[in-house]
């Protein structure tokens, strides 16, 4: 079997838990560009990705996947197309107890829909807290955006949950490739 590398990127807002996520099933220690939060009404974190956080983890058959976390400030998302190149799928994860949270779901999957395809999409909200919006608010959000993508709720502090994550957008591209292979056959 060959072994191979895969991508994979974690994107969403900030403190919406992209840094949480790859420590959390990352085998490796994670490198983490995080620096002095100077944006406490955006979000009240003390510190802030500012160019990427990277893991990995080694799949079955010796194969790696590289984990890329986007910066979540508006003002570093020309990192975003570079740091989704040639990546197999995304993760979007988003603060549940967000007023704005369903508004942030629609510009990122807009952008990221566009570099890597519905089929290579997750969407995971964290916080699910008494006040956030219903998971049925973002499936709308993605049907009134003419797609099927799949939402859920995680605590992406959970390794359990994060792998969940992983197998669902996983799935996903593999039923997209058997699908664009029966197409080829026919």
């Amino acid at each position: 079997m060959q072994k191979r590398e895969y991508k994979l990127v974690f994107t969403g807002p900030m403190g919406a838990g992209k840094t949480t996520a790859i420590r959390a099933v990352s085998e490796i220690e994670t490198v983490a560009t995080e620096v002095a939060n100077n944006d406490r009404e955006q979000c009240d974190k003390d510190t802030t990705t500012v160019a990427m956080d990277y893991g990995e983890v080694m799949l079955e058959g010796g194969s790696r996947l590289r984990l890329y976390g986007t910066p979540g400030q508006a003002r570093f998302q020309y990192m975003w197309p570079i740091l989704a190149k040639g990546a197999v799928g995304v993760i979007v994860l988003l603060d549940g107890r967000r007023d704005d949270a369903v508004a942030t779901m629609r510009h990122y999957v807009s952008h990221f829909v566009e570099v890597v395809g519905e089929d290579h999409l997750v969407i995971a909200v964290g916080r699910m807290d008494e006040g956030a919006s219903s998971l049925a608010a973002y499936n709308r959000c993605a049907a009134e955006l003419g797609l099927s993508i799949p939402v859920v709720s995680a605590d992406v502090r959970a390794r359990d949950d994060v792998l969940m994550l992983l197998e669902i957008l996983f799935s996903r591209v593999e039923m997209a490739q058997l699908a664009a292979a029966t197409e080829e056959e026919v």
